[in-house]
């Protein structure tokens, strides 16, 4: 008997949100000091071990999906998904095979999926496998959009919402209220809770202007902060533009093209002559939260993740709906509606004057950002004890003395 359970948390690297979220909770569980062993799992490695898709194409998988985000081109992905949806159908069979094979090798006692479109798979897998280990899927999306997405009612799946709405959708569909688990928000870094803490310490404001000065921004007034996801996206370069008369931080992530076409647009006249304002052009760092907290207000797409992270740095959000918007993220744009935490554009022609429309009442926009509370990557953990503690098997009550 293995006196530590091992817990698994499945990632795969399309967007980048799934593998944060996996190495949030992983830090989280560290931080807590629970007695488990716990492993990231990438989805991708387990089904393809070979490289097989790389070696054909000269890709990884997710590298078009992640493409597609970096080149801002993002219509006809809800056709696209229902499409990836029948092929996973389709490959059912062969993905539980696989799959099992991994779980009969490695002995997972419960795993934990933060992907969407596999969780059938990785259930059934799971269940032929190892049939005493729990399942559980923790939603980095704020809604289960298409069905299916994230939600199988027809197993034996727990299903984490963060989301009152992602909740409602999990109950509908079908899955008995037992299974369904509500945590406040989206999966976050333990760091940035500290730096929304340290934003409440009215000894940081002295910290934040010399952290400014130090990246060449202004110590005081509104600055923006441009980001979208890990793979940048060439619209940063029309919102530089259109903003050229207010501080920026451009947060370009592995984008290194980008960030050299907005460095070398920073240095030209501002449209009518004159100088740009400040900006401070970023790739890729661990120090998101860091950067966030130097920031007033937020602009980017509605993805669940760095919107969660602006809201909970203190930033108001600006961000468009439209043919482009990815389905799975829509219905965070009526989050940020219904919060009353920033503005939703059609498109991003109109950012200068939403961002008047913002900085002009950007203390209640603030207020409003401070009233959400997000305190998932905590509660996650405990939600695990409780299943792990429930399980049954051969190892009886020292297992279950083990993880209490």
């Amino acid at each position: 008997m293995n006196p530590r359970p091992n817990v698994d948390l499945v990632w795969f690297a399309a967007g980048g949100g799934h593998r944060a979220a996996a190495l949030a909770l992983e830090q989280a569980i560290h931080e807590q000091g629970r007695p488990w062993n716990v492993r990231c799992v990438n989805l991708t490695e387990v089904l393809d071990p070979s490289e097989m898709f790389r070696r054909t194409t000269g890709l990884a998988p997710e590298d078009l999906y992640n493409k597609r985000l970096a080149s801002g081109f993002t219509l006809g992905l809800k056709q696209e998904l229902k499409l990836l949806q029948g092929g996973i159908r389709l490959a059912h069979r062969l993905l539980v095979q696989r799959l099992a094979v991994h779980w009969r090798a490695t002995r997972p006692d419960l795993v934990v999926s933060l992907i969407p479109n596999f969780n059938r798979a990785l259930h059934d897998s799971l269940a032929v496998a190892c049939p005493t280990a729990p399942f559980m899927t923790v939603m980095t999306d704020m809604a289960d959009h298409p069905p299916h997405f994230w939600i199988e009612p027809d197993t034996a799946q727990h299903i984490v919402c963060g989301t009152g709405h992602a909740l409602q959708q999990a109950l509908a569909a079908g899955v008995p209220d037992h299974r369904v688990h509500r945590v406040d928000g989206m999966i976050l870094r333990p760091e940035f809770h500290r730096a929304a803490q340290a934003g409440n310490d009215p000894a940081d404001a002295q910290a934040r202007a010399a952290r400014r000065i130090a990246v060449g921004l202004p110590a005081s007034g509104p600055v923006g902060l441009v980001l979208f996801g890990g793979t940048g996206s060439r619209a940063m370069l029309r919102i530089e533009s259109a903003l050229h008369d207010q501080p920026l931080i451009l947060m370009c992530g592995r984008n290194e093209a980008l960030a050299t076409a907005l460095r070398a647009q920073a240095t030209l006249p501002a449209p009518g002559g004159g100088p740009r304002a400040r900006r401070a052009v970023v790739g890729f760092t661990g120090e998101v939260a860091q950067w966030m907290r130097m920031a007033d207000y937020f602009i980017g797409k509605p993805g669940p993740g760095s919107l969660s992270e602006a809201v909970q740095c203190g930033l108001p959000t600006l961000v468009t709906r439209n043919a482009m918007t990815m389905p799975q993220e829509r219905w965070n744009t009526v989050w940020i509606e219904q919060q009353g935490v920033g503005i939703v554009l059609r498109r991003f022609a109109d950012v200068r004057g939403a961002v008047t429309q913002l900085l002009d009442r950007l203390p209640d926009y603030q207020a409003r950002v401070q009233a959400v509370h997000n305190a998932a990557v905590f509660q996650v953990p405990g939600l695990i004890a409780a299943r792990l503690a429930e399980r049954t098997g051969p190892e009886g009550v020292a297992f279950h003395q083990a993880v209490a």
